[in-house]
């Protein structure tokens, strides 16, 4: 007792030495410690404060504990030595008594000192938590389980897997057993049946054993099989038991009676107004006209609904058949054709109706909408009259599309057949862009050169083309001037200084006159190619370069997505002198070379094709005779002494033979003259003049007069001589059939064109209006492209006898 009391003495001693360090350490923080740390102290010093008077209360628990622990065994040790003074005092009855008292007092102390040991202290947060995560540290550990432990796991799975497969297995079997019991009652005779379901009654009835719910289900089932054998008698033609016919000696009456015979009435409206067969879906009765039962079940149906009807149901119905009458009305307004709507009545259905019918074919960004006629479209007055004035009561195809485009100042590749008005729709945007130019502008940059540049591959298309420039420009005040070889050019260049706003040209005579500072193109801002493929095939590609590398270049459009925008291009349309280069290029087939051409001058160009690029023309006829050499001329005169109507134009390949052909027609009698590349500027004018005015009726041409040359009402086209290709051929025969007319085109073939048979025939094929003969259809060379098939030359051949 006097260690444990020691013990507490110098604890409690500890205790009082250690909180006088902490209090001294703390006067001293506050002394030494600046204003600004004082609130973490505070805070520091209340959990420090929290923690010492837990430990405080601690103590003094335990404290408690063992001086009440003290105080029992000091009354123990009393209560021994009173007993032991009694004991020896008191009788050994009392003595007992008070043993048995000690004995108690001792076991109830036991009990207590057990329950306090019991008695355990709860568990603090910190230790919980301790606990908590030991637990999921062993949770997350990996679990090894040994081999035996294993196999009894795998076996268990196994045994499991096994019970349900087989209780899957049963469910089935039982599944089909029922299945195969109504099938083999389905397919069961119904007597038979009958016959079966009475025995099973009344074995049943013997039994005892059946109740009414089970009666009832047999008397279902029963009620089911013979509706089933109605409906199969009925649709399936099952086999009617025959009447018993009666026989005169049988004594027997028979109460059957035909249901003609009944004379009785019917009162009873269900009876006497009896209903007709009304079958669902498409059944019909055999026999009876369809439309007729057609007629009386719709008829039959719509009184009944009649009848249903209440009054509310009906204004109903009034209502919605007036709401659709007024939609089918609207629709059918909606509908129109785009010739009976206003222009902003226009949908883009409409649109795409409209380019249908005039056969527009549109590619490359947003491209703007056609011209309907010339009045609706926004055009300045003063274009409208020369428009009027020329005679143009109706715009083209390729001018109802390429004219809105233009007047955005958009590049276009236009590919279009011959004849389709292509001049008047290059040349109408660059007239407005002209016209918005003040005069006095004009008349001061008349030394920096034209605004638009236009090249043809050929004199008389030039020729033709300023004709048409000259007819649109002059009442404008706008000079067009015409540069092409055979003329003079210092004439030309005199006529270049005095100042142009147009320049027509062909390429070679264009560069001759750039070269010797007869003209600059400073100003050019409108390029136009006609023809392009055929300048490209006449050798003048690089002519084309060379004279596109004369303009400037700080006038190109940027290549980007603001070449496509409409907006930007309309406003840089309108700038003036700061308009960007428009580039047009004009052709009737898109070879490579046009494509690179394209390419590298154009600036994300629209592309418009009419009608069906690179074909002849739907209106022009094509006859092809077979024939040698000789026959050629023979069979010329056999088509003119049927009689013609003047002019036609006949296409030879040699400027020789283009001579040669013309003297023997003009010996015949006939008003021939020619045209080729071996004569005179003023002798091919001279001879297109006469053509045109009446005085000839027949012009012997080579393939000069085969590309863009206007001759109006040629009635038909003769190919004395093939030509080398179907592209050529193709614009031949474009000669005729122009603005809207009809045309005939002959062409005499020899075994020397036979590299062209198979594009020819398939041209012949692809015209609705003409015939391809059997000869070439069934010519070898016809039958495939020249250069497909190899074929074997008859010495490679081997030959095994």
């Amino acid at each position: 007792m006097a260690a444990d009391s020691d013990k507490k003495d110098v604890e409690s001693s500890g205790t009082k030495d250690r909180e006088r360090k902490r209090s001294r350490s703390r006067d001293r923080d506050r002394k030494s410690s600046p204003a600004r740390k004082r609130h973490r102290s505070r805070e520091r010093n209340r959990s420090k404060s929290q923690e010492r008077d837990r430990r405080m209360k601690d103590r003094e628990k335990e404290r408690d504990r063992d001086k009440d622990r003290d105080r029992s065994r000091k009354d123990r040790d009393g209560h021994r030595r009173d007993r032991s003074k009694r004991s020896r005092s008191l009788s050994p009855k009392s003595r007992d008594a008070k043993l048995k008292k000690e004995k108690n007092i001792k076991a109830e102390e036991e009990e207590e000192e057990n329950k306090k040991k019991e008695k355990v202290q709860p568990l603090s947060l910190e230790e919980l938590l301790a606990k908590k995560k030991a637990a999921e540290e062993a949770e997350a550990k990996p679990k090894f389980l040994s081999k035996a432990e294993r196999e009894a796991e795998a076996i268990k799975r196994r045994e499991q897997e096994t019970e349900e497969r087989r209780k899957a297995v049963d469910e089935e079997r039982k599944k089909r057993r029922m299945f195969q019991d109504i099938g083999r009652k389905m397919m069961e005779d119904p007597q038979e049946r009958e016959r079966r379901e009475r025995r099973e009654r009344i074995e049943r009835e013997n039994n005892g054993n059946e109740d009414d719910g089970e009666r009832q289900k047999l008397r279902v089932e029963k009620d089911k099989s013979k509706e089933l054998h109605a409906i199969k008698e009925r649709y399936l033609g099952g086999i009617k038991k025959r009447k018993r016919t009666r026989h005169l000696n049988d004594r027997k009456f028979v109460f059957e009676w035909d249901a003609s015979e009944d004379t009785s009435v019917d009162y009873n409206p269900i009876y006497k107004e009896k209903h007709q067969v009304q079958l669902y879906g498409r059944g019909f009765i055999a026999g009876i006209d369809l439309k007729q039962q057609k007629r009386e079940q719709s008829r039959f149906y719509g009184d009944l609904m009649e009848k249903r009807r209440t009054l509310e149901e009906k204004e109903q119905e009034e209502t919605r058949l007036k709401k659709m009458r007024k939609k089918e009305a609207k629709q059918r307004w909606d509908d129109r054709h785009w010739s009976q709507k206003k222009l902003d009545e226009m949908t883009d259905r409409d649109w795409r109706i409209f380019r249908e019918d005039y056969s527009i074919t549109t590619k490359g960004g947003k491209i703007p909408n056609p011209i309907r006629n010339w009045k609706e479209y926004s055009l300045p007055d003063h274009i409208l009259e020369v428009i009027d004035k020329c005679g143009y009561k109706e715009p083209t195809p390729i001018q109802r599309q390429a004219i809105p485009i233009g007047l955005q100042n958009r590049d276009i590749i236009g590919v279009a057949e011959t004849g389709s008005g292509k001049t008047a729709a290059f040349l109408i945007p660059l007239l407005v862009w002209i016209t918005t130019l003040p005069k006095i502008d004009r008349i001061e940059d008349s030394d920096q050169g034209p605004y638009a540049v236009i090249l043809a591959p050929t004199r008389e298309l030039a020729q033709q083309i300023e004709e048409e420039t000259i007819k649109f420009g002059k009442p404008l005040g706008i000079r067009t001037v015409a540069v092409i070889g055979g003329i003079s050019r210092e004439d030309q260049g005199f006529r270049l200084r005095m100042g142009c706003e147009i320049v027509i040209a062909t390429p070679g005579r264009l560069i001759d006159v750039l070269d010797n500072r007869y003209l600059v193109l400073s100003r050019c801002t409108y390029v136009v190619l006609d023809e392009a493929d055929r300048m490209i095939d006449m050798g003048f590609e690089p002519d084309v370069q060379k004279i596109l590398e004369f303009i400037p270049v700080t006038n190109q459009k940027p290549d980007t997505e603001e070449a496509e925008d409409p907006d930007k291009m309309m406003m840089n349309f309108e700038s003036g002198k700061n308009k960007y280069r428009q580039t047009v290029m004009f052709t009737a087939t898109m070879p490579p070379a046009v494509e690179r051409l394209a390419r590298s001058y154009l600036r994300r160009p629209a592309v418009v094709y009419i009608g069906s690029a690179g074909k002849p023309h739907e209106r022009v006829e094509q006859k092809v005779l077979l024939m040698s050499e000789g026959e050629k001329r023979k069979k010329l005169l056999e088509v003119l002494s049927h009689g013609f109507e003047p002019p036609i134009i006949i296409f030879v390949n040699q400027k020789k033979g283009c001579d040669v052909l013309a003297k023997s027609l003009e010996k015949m009698g006939y008003n021939a003259c020619t045209l080729h590349g071996g004569k005179g500027q003023e002798q091919r004018e001279f001879a297109l003049s006469n053509l045109k005015a009446g005085a000839k009726d027949i012009l012997v041409a080579t393939d000069v007069a085969g590309r863009g040359i206007d001759i109006h009402d040629v009635s038909m086209v003769v190919n004395y001589d093939m030509a080398k290709n179907i592209e050529d051929y193709i614009h031949r025969i474009g000669r005729t059939g122009r603005a809207g007319k009809s045309g005939v085109a002959l062409t005499f073939l020899t075994k020397e064109d036979s590299a062209v048979f198979y594009d020819l025939k398939q041209a012949i094929l692809e015209s609705p209006v003409s015939t391809c003969p059997p000869e070439l259809t069934n010519h070898p060379d016809a039958q495939h492209k020249p250069g497909t098939i190899l074929t074997k030359k008859r010495r490679e051949e081997t030959i095994f006898a």
